[in-house]
């Protein structure tokens, strides 16, 4: 019977792996050391710093007007609102509100000797902590900085309405009559008036008001940014029944006469009318309202002179003017003054002859203003004939007249003369 071999053993035994036992083996050192890595992971997490990440503003940040602008300078102009991009934090970008932002301009990069609009830059600030801006759109605002100016200006009352049936508004008076109105100054200069606007209401009764004047353009529009001084004025209105009023013609009280050769041309009063006031009784007799007087004699010049108004009716009164000015223009009178008799003289004769004239004298009107021909002296009218190269004979010349300034010869007679020259 053949013989089986034995199985050949291992060089090496087999060994058995107890996983249970590495997993238990040791334990309490594993679990600490566990513990020990989670923690620092932990704390790796927590200590690092957070992600930031850039996300634009939802909404819109209005420019606010600088506080600290330059004294004697006014910023003109809307500054509008601009757009930003803030970084940070999801968590600091949640908590940001429209109050944490804030946008000016900075008037330092500004001209201050530039009138015309020009570019500043726009700074935002952000009140939020972790929050900061990144960028800002746009970058700049157009802004116009201009001197501050003021001027006096008239304040005209203006009416809002009809006062009640039955009356009329009498002359309007302001208290002050004008305002000191500062601003930029293209504002200024584009004043044309300043209104202090009043309104009747259904009583009859004299207005007095305390208004804000307003100025306003050409157009009558209302011009924004000025300031008055003072920002209140008190405007009076008499508010007057019709029913007994008068419109009746001023009529010049002129006493004395003009200088002797002047006349008067015209004599013009303002105003021409005025309305009078009172019974009705006493009106009906009114039908004109002199001047005080006004003494013209020996006037030589236009005059113009301020005078009352005289008012005789009792219990009666001026509604508006109580003055008129009166202009009296006056001229010179024009004229003529015979001289008869003026000897003809003759001039330019030379060494060794003698002249005769036929007829040695001529008669002359002279012409001009009254008081020029009145100082005429003798000797300032003269008449001569020029013998210059001319010898011994018998000649026919014409005769020169000559006459004061500021008048003129009329006529001559004769206008030529026969000069008869001879030896000595």
């Amino acid at each position: 019977m053949a013989r089986v071999p034995a199985p050949a053993r291992p060089l090496l035994p087999r060994r058995r792996i107890d996983l249970r036992r590495i997993a238990t083996a040791d334990l309490p050192l594993k679990v600490v050391a566990v513990l020990i890595a989670m923690v620092f992971w932990i704390v790796s997490v927590l200590s690092a710093p957070p992600t930031e990440v850039v996300r634009d503003y939802s909404g819109r940040v209005a420019v606010e007007r600088p506080d600290s602008i330059p004294s004697g300078y006014v910023l003109e102009g809307q500054l509008g609102d601009v757009g930003v991009k803030l970084r940070g934090t999801e968590a600091a970008l949640a908590n940001v509100t429209a109050s944490d932002l804030h946008a000016s301009v900075d008037l330092a990069a500004a001209d201050l000797h530039r009138a015309d609009p020009q570019e500043v830059p726009v700074r935002v600030g952000v009140a939020t902590s972790g929050v900061r801006v990144d960028s800002i759109a746009p970058a700049t605002v157009s802004v116009r900085i201009e001197p501050i100016t003021s001027r006096a200006v008239a304040v005209q009352a203006r009416f809002a309405n009809d006062p009640p049936a039955g009356t009329f508004a009498g002359d309007p008076a302001t208290t002050p009559r004008e305002v000191k109105v500062s601003g930029a100054a293209s504002l200024v200069a584009r004043i044309a008036a300043v209104y202090a606007t009043v309104r009747f209401g259904d009583a009859v009764t004299d207005l007095v008001l305390s208004v804000q004047p307003t100025p306003v353009d050409a157009s009558g529009a209302p011009i924004e940014g000025l300031t008055m001084d003072p920002a209140v004025v008190q405007v009076t209105v008499p508010v007057l029944p019709k029913a007994t009023t008068r419109t009746v013609p001023v009529v010049p009280a002129v006493r004395g006469s003009v200088a002797p050769g002047y006349w008067i041309t015209v004599v013009t009063v303002d105003p021409t009318v005025v309305t009078v006031r009172g019974e009705s009784a006493a009106l009906t007799a009114i039908d004109q309202v002199a001047t005080a007087p006004i003494d013209i004699t020996g006037l030589t010049a236009d005059r113009t002179v301020t005078v009352a108004l005289v008012l005789t009716g009792e219990d009666t009164s001026f509604v508006k003017a109580t003055q008129a000015t009166v202009t009296i223009s006056v001229a010179p009178l024009t004229g003529t003054r015979p001289f008869p008799v003026v000897a003809v003289q003759v001039t330019g004769l030379g060494s060794g002859l003698v002249a005769e004239l036929d007829p040695p004298t001529i008669g002359l009107v002279v012409a001009g203003q009254v008081p020029t021909l009145s100082a005429i002296q003798s000797g300032q009218v003269t008449a001569t004939v020029d013998a210059t190269g001319k010898g011994a004979g018998s000649y026919t010349v014409d005769v020169v007249v000559r006459v004061p300034p500021g008048t003129s010869a009329q006529s001559v007679q004769p206008t030529r003369v026969t000069l008869t020259i001879r030896t000595r």
